[in-house]
């Protein structure tokens, strides 16, 4: 059985081809161009989807989409995506009627963790944490192989959790977030409103190298807030282990001053859970989206 995964992103759709045994047989990658609306964006997946079964020659497969966002159990429409025409929309029930195939669609995050736990550095372990730590904050929890999704969900959405209740304002409309704390965008917004600079997180994490204030004092606050985030995570689920993903996991200090701040806040006489780096870099998403099909 070959399986189909399509990572719908918000300024790209990519697609792959897996066979039995995870290889790679076909990818391809077009634009979303969300601004040309919903129907655009269905139409551009079939010729997407079209263009991966012709690869096939009619072979027997299962499909499965990643996205931001999820499909609500109550209503079966697209909710929280960031590509905002897709919300509240029958994201599911319409490509299934136009690609006339059924179709598993999972948050992006959810597929990130599916895709390190049966392909990646997770491999062999029996409850693996997936965390993407990019634009926003998201996560994905898999247990002996399967996805744990929740009657609601949002399993895994550790980045609205709150670890500062009189911190800035998220999106979600709480305060302190770990998605407003120590994702990419919520930084950038920080330092911004903290400094009133407006720079890169990359230049940010430049200057802490160099010791240089406000930014390593910055830094050393977003290590705190990172350890309290993933401490708190791990004395909820005690993972065998979390794989870090998004922009964020290529920062190696979370390796090592993040480490030891977690530590601090594990309910342990001891920490053995290992905080480790992806494999399948930005290959996760779409093997994930296959690996989840149906």
């Amino acid at each position: 059985m070959y399986r189909i995964g399509i990572d719908l992103g918000g300024t790209k759709i990519e697609g792959i081809v897996l066979d039995a045994k995870y290889n790679e047989m076909f990818r391809q990658r077009i634009a979303t161009e969300q601004e040309k609306g919903y129907e655009h964006i269905l139409g551009n997946i079939k010729q997407l989807y079209d263009a991966l079964t012709a690869k096939l020659k009619s072979a027997e497969h299962t499909f499965g989409i990643g996205t931001p966002g999820a499909i609500s159990r109550r209503t079966g429409l697209l909710k929280n995506s960031n590509t905002l025409c897709l919300n509240e929309k029958p994201l599911q029930a319409d490509l299934e009627r136009l690609l006339n195939h059924k179709i598993n669609i999972e948050n992006d995050a959810n597929c990130f963790a599916m895709a390190e736990a049966l392909a990646g550095t997770g491999v062999g372990k029996t409850l693996v944490f997936g965390v993407i730590m990019g634009t926003g904050c998201g996560g994905g929890i898999v247990y002996k192989g399967e996805l744990i999704t929740g009657p609601q969900a949002i399993a895994g959405e550790w980045g609205h959790h709150s670890i500062d209740v009189n911190g800035p304002l998220c999106w979600c409309g709480s305060r302190g977030c770990a998605e407003a704390l120590i994702s990419g965008g919520g930084l950038e917004k920080l330092y911004e409103s903290q400094f009133g600079k407006k720079l890169p997180l990359t230049k940010v994490v430049g200057l802490y190298r160099e010791k240089r204030e406000p930014a390593f004092g910055f830094m050393q606050a977003f290590f705190k807030n990172f350890g309290r985030a993933l401490g708190n995570l791990i004395n909820i689920l005690d993972p065998d282990m979390i794989v870090l993903g998004g922009g964020l996991s290529n920062i190696d200090e979370l390796y090592t001053e993040g480490v030891r701040e977690i530590a601090k806040c594990v309910f342990s006489d001891s920490f053995e859970t290992p905080i480790v780096k992806n494999k399948l870099g930005d290959s996760a998403g779409v093997i994930g989206a296959a690996l989840i099909g149906l």
